[in-house]
């Protein structure tokens, strides 16, 4: 008699060599997503190495996004992958090797961060790292206080077709994708529009200066200007869009033959990964100045447009 597929997902024994992984925050689909690639080896995208264990249900009561989603993803965990709940994140520390912080609200990122890293555990932290510039920048205060590796990343900068977009040379890009808005998120672009500013820093590299930002209602534009004199700009629509790029290298275009969303599976190698080195394939200074330059966004936005530099 065959196994029917979820038992047989619930009852696969943790091997040996296995990362037993937590998650905190059940409130993103992104749970379900790298859970199934994680766990369930008959998954074409499967990575091995890692199997998440166990959950904490996190959520916030004011977020839509995150209260009508945070038990539905934390009862298919448990029912499809037997991943166990657990109630508080201390407890959840005392079964795993590594945490993923999963939590869609970039706001409860710095406290929930900040129990994590009194464990000493390598950390992935979803996108958005958090919802201001100076939580990103507490959130790498712990993390070096307490010698906690992590890093924060977009699936967009993993895109199987990034690296011939990039090729050995890069003079300038345009790149363009979804740009919806929270109301809680003091950084507007950290909701949705950092799969973008992902891209485009994994095309560019850090060291921008200077960003403008001209904003309507159903678009807008974002400009940049690195300290080496290449300029860039991000094009987000809304409500959604498609992801793609061009890139200028001398006298050759480069565009994405077709919408850069390839998947998890580059972003998911990348974590097991790190949770076995403990070294960041996003390094912090590049991680921070992303949020900079958003945060420079929307003072320009602010000042109507004009020119912003960099804190």
């Amino acid at each position: 008699m065959r196994i029917p597929a979820l038992v047989a997902l619930s009852a696969l024994p943790l091997a040996a060599a296995d990362l037993r992984l937590g998650i905190v925050g059940t409130d993103t689909s992104h749970v379900i997503a790298f859970t199934t690639i994680l766990n369930d080896p008959s998954h074409r995208d499967h990575v091995p190495g890692a199997r998440v264990v166990a959950a904490f249900r996190g959520g916030s009561p004011d977020l839509p996004a995150s209260r009508d989603r945070v038990d539905k993803y934390a009862s298919e965990l448990q029912a499809k992958f037997g991943v166990e709940i657990v109630p508080d994140i201390p407890t959840l520390l005392g079964k795993v090797d590594a945490v993923l912080l999963e939590s869609v609200d970039g706001r409860v990122h710095l406290a929930q961060f900040r129990e994590i890293a009194r464990a000493g555990k390598p950390v992935f932290i979803d996108k958005p790292l958090a919802s201001t510039l100076e939580d990103a920048r507490e959130i790498a205060a712990l993390a070096r206080r307490f010698g906690v590796p992590w890093f924060s990343s977009s699936a967009l900068r993993y895109s199987s077709l990034l690296p011939g977009l990039k090729g050995d040379r890069v003079d300038g890009a345009l790149v363009w994708g979804p740009g919806p808005l929270e109301p809680t998120h003091q950084l507007d672009l950290s909701w949705y529009g950092i799969h973008a500013v992902e891209i485009l820093y994994a095309l560019m590299g850090p060291g921008c200066e200077e960003v403008s930002r001209l904003f309507a209602e159903d678009a807008e534009v974002v400009s940049a200007r690195w300290k080496d004199g290449r300029v860039a700009a991000i094009r987000l629509a809304r409500p959604y869009s498609g992801y793609g790029a061009v890139v200028f290298a001398g006298k050759e275009i480069r565009q994405a033959p077709q919408d850069l969303y390839t998947g998890y599976r580059g972003l998911v190698e990348r974590i097991v990964e790190f949770f076995r080195t403990r070294v960041p394939p996003v390094p912090e200074q590049e991680t921070l100045e992303m949020f900079s330059f958003m945060d420079a966004a929307q003072r320009s936005r602010a000042a109507a447009g004009a020119p912003v530099k960099l804190r």
